[in-house]
């Protein structure tokens, strides 16, 4: 498998030090017009998470070589992925459980939702007794 460590020219260790504002020209114009909003204050929960982020990469935790580093829990799917969150683990909430998302290159401009499906995929099995005319007088026994 073949790991992107550039996104638009950028490599990996210039990724996890750009700010907002640097980020910007990076981003497709939906991904821009969100992050506007955030930083005006009309989207209250976006912005707190990436006050939750910047927080935890200002004092980052002590991981035991081997263990997986402890998952940033947010249920806002919406929240477009960053260049300076390359590395974290999200745990994104999909209506039932945190799935987690390491975040790579190539998921920036994303969102946090496109990685955690709400739906899983339904298998269905032939029809039980009972449930066709020609299956009523099977005995059960």
């Amino acid at each position: 498998m073949v790991r992107i460590e550039k996104y638009r020219g950028s490599a990996r260790k210039e990724l996890e030090t750009t700010t907002i504002e640097q980020a910007l020209p990076m981003l497709t114009s939906r991904a821009r017009r969100a992050l506007k909003r955030a930083m005006d204050g009309r989207n209250l929960d976006y912005r707190k998470l990436m006050r939750k982020v910047t927080a935890i990469q200002a004092k980052p935790a002590i991981v035991k070589p081997g263990a997986q580093p402890k998952a940033i829990r947010t249920q806002v799917r919406a929240a477009v992925i960053l260049p300076s969150w390359v590395g974290l683990t999200f745990g994104v909430h999909n209506g039932k459980e945190f799935k987690p998302v390491l975040i790579t290159p190539d998921k920036i401009g994303a969102r946090l939702g496109d990685f955690a499906h709400s739906t899983g995929r339904v298998l269905h099995s032939g029809p039980g007794i009972g449930a066709t005319r020609g299956s009523k007088f099977i005995p059960l026994k």
